[in-house]
């Protein structure tokens, strides 16, 4: 069970990332990028990041991108969180495929 720190340290850390996914969205090109969830480890040393990337044909290029970029971002994200957080937990990155599910369990249904 998730305590009450981990939930307001993944609330914060999922913010922020946005924001800083936000900023490199230009570089993207045409990528729409949204942090779907984020859970923290109960000893805050490690955070989970689940992306959903739009358009399908782009996850694999975006995904190795992000993966490239992950001791950049988790240095953006320590500028940012410096007040509130005394040690910035590792990030690992993980592809959401909630929405995937979901359609094709639709399409299951609609058969």
């Amino acid at each position: 069970m998730e305590s009450t720190r981990q939930h307001k340290i993944a609330r914060l850390i999922q913010k922020d990332m946005s924001d800083i996914l936000l900023r490199y969205a230009h570089t993207l090109h045409g990528t729409l990028i949204s942090v779907s969830e984020v859970r923290v480890s109960s000893d805050l040393s490690i955070a989970h990041i689940y992306l959903s990337i739009f358009p399908h044909d782009k996850v694999a290029e975006t995904m190795t991108l992000i993966e490239e970029n992950t001791h950049r971002l988790r240095g953006e994200l320590g500028t940012l969180e410096r007040h509130q957080l005394r040690i910035i937990p590792e990030i690992i990155f993980h592809l959401d495929e909630t929405i995937d599910r979901m359609e094709r369990i639709d399409e299951l249904l609609n058969r």
